[in-house]
């Protein structure tokens, strides 16, 4: 069966489906294959849930009259997805960074709600199956798109576009993630640029932070192209004063507005800013901006602030790399200055090779504040911290057990890793 033919069915059955644990009647199933799983061995039950036909790749798992036999499945869905997105022709912004990709996203969500019928990347759906799953999700009433592309290796970003085919593009920034998956930090620079020189044949938009080198450099040979930062920017603004969270003064054409938000970490500035600046760009009324941005609730462990008692915890851990965790650690010690601090970090996970250096670096960094309760967590951490006067711990389940024989009872506290360390668990020890 042609991708036409599939699409067709698709159209008439317009939910898909890759896991067969959430089948809902009347869905296409897709089986799709990993390292540690085969799709195609759950077709026949997915049918018997209610699927309406289950696409497969493997002969063997044929039911008579509901699947359909594709070479991939993974690429059956791929291009499914990218006719569907080239059906709708609805414009269509891409976003991807090593840091606050998926905050941004939210705030524009948020911002673009007020003027469109917004279709975006939820939760963390943004690799090669979330991008095309977020792309079936949109429909004939969807008037503008948002999606999130995430990257582990070269090359993936160029891949994601051209499923998608983005009319628009951010990257939030570039920074020392997944190392080990890039190689370097020159081959996370290369990837994440993919999106501009996509838009760039594309002749589409690029929002880009002027106040980072990296990616006015990137956005030269741009042709369109708006600019956000704190000076000589098209659009500009500045951060107040207000910790925990981040409040900034934003000038728009008619002029100058507050934005006060929930979010916590100075470093989220940019992210705000964006947020605004491409609102702007889009017409969304200022007001309306103003109001997305006071209303937007963070959650998901990205840079909440929670109250336990007279301890208030900055929790910012679902993930980690050397520039987030230093701008973290930065931004939380300077936010609380005038009060007892306690920093609980666990390991930043996919250095590869520059791991116990970017570690011992994050370490360097610390010990440029006074601070005296530093928690560490995680082999990595603990190869480097033996001569430093911090306490370190194998695991989070170690690290609990001495949260509650030594309970934290007023102060601030930041808690920062890799998602993989699991440092969640400690919210209960407070």
């Amino acid at each position: 069966m042609t991708i036409k033919n599939i699409y067709k069915l698709y159209l008439q059955h317009p939910r898909v489906i890759t896991d067969s644990r959430k089948i809902v009647p009347g869905c296409i199933f897709i089986a799709l294959k990993g390292e540690n799983f085969n799709g195609n061995k759950f077709a026949e039950d997915a049918i018997n849930k209610g699927a309406v036909c289950a696409i497969i790749d493997e002969e063997e798992f044929t039911v008579p009259n509901r699947t359909i036999l594709v070479e991939d499945t993974l690429q059956t869905l791929q291009k499914l997805a990218h006719l569907h997105r080239k059906t709708l022709g609805l414009p269509i912004l891409g976003i991807t960074g090593s840091n606050g990709k998926t905050t941004t996203k939210e705030l524009l969500a948020a911002v673009l709600s007020q003027k469109f019928n917004l279709s975006f990347t939820k939760g963390n759906l943004n690799n090669h199956i979330g991008v095309p799953l977020t792309l079936l999700e949109m429909n004939s009433n969807t008037e503008f798109g948002i999606v999130e592309m995430g990257a582990n290796h070269p090359g993936d970003i160029a891949d994601l576009c051209k499923i998608s085919d983005p009319d628009y593009g951010i990257v939030t920034n570039i920074g020392k993630a997944h190392l080990k998956g890039f190689g370097s930090f020159e081959g996370v620079k290369k990837t994440k640029g993919e999106l501009y020189d996509y838009l760039k044949k594309k002749k589409g938009t690029v929002f880009f932070n002027k106040d980072n080198s990296i990616l006015t450099e990137l956005s030269l040979k741009i042709e369109n192209k708006v600019s956000y930062g704190e000076t000589d920017a098209d659009f500009t603004g500045e951060v107040l004063n207000s910790p925990p969270f981040v409040h900034l003064k934003a000038n728009f054409p008619r002029g100058v507005l507050y934005l006060n938000t929930n979010l916590t970490g100075s470093y989220n500035f940019e992210n705000i800013l964006a947020a605004a600046c491409i609102g702007n760009f889009f017409k969304v009324d200022p007001i309306k901006i103003q109001h997305a941005l006071k209303e937007y609730q963070p959650s998901n462990q990205r840079s909440q602030l929670i109250n336990k008692g007279d301890v208030k915890i900055i929790m910012d851990a679902y993930n980690a790399n050397p520039t987030s965790m230093k701008a973290s650690i930065k931004s939380f010690l300077n936010g609380f200055s005038n009060t007892d601090t306690y920093l609980i970090l666990g390991d930043m996970l996919e250095l590869g090779e520059y791991s116990q250096s970017e570690h011992a670096a994050v370490l360097q960094e610390i010990r440029n504040h006074p601070v005296k309760n530093v928690f560490l967590t995680g082999a990595e951490f603990r190869k480097v911290a033996k001569a430093l006067p911090f306490k370190t711990f194998e695991n989070v389940e170690s690290l609990c057990t001495y949260l509650h024989n030594h309970p934290v009872l007023d102060g601030a506290v930041l808690i920062k890793g890799s998602r993989g360390i699991q440092l969640e668990k400690t919210l209960d020890c407070f």
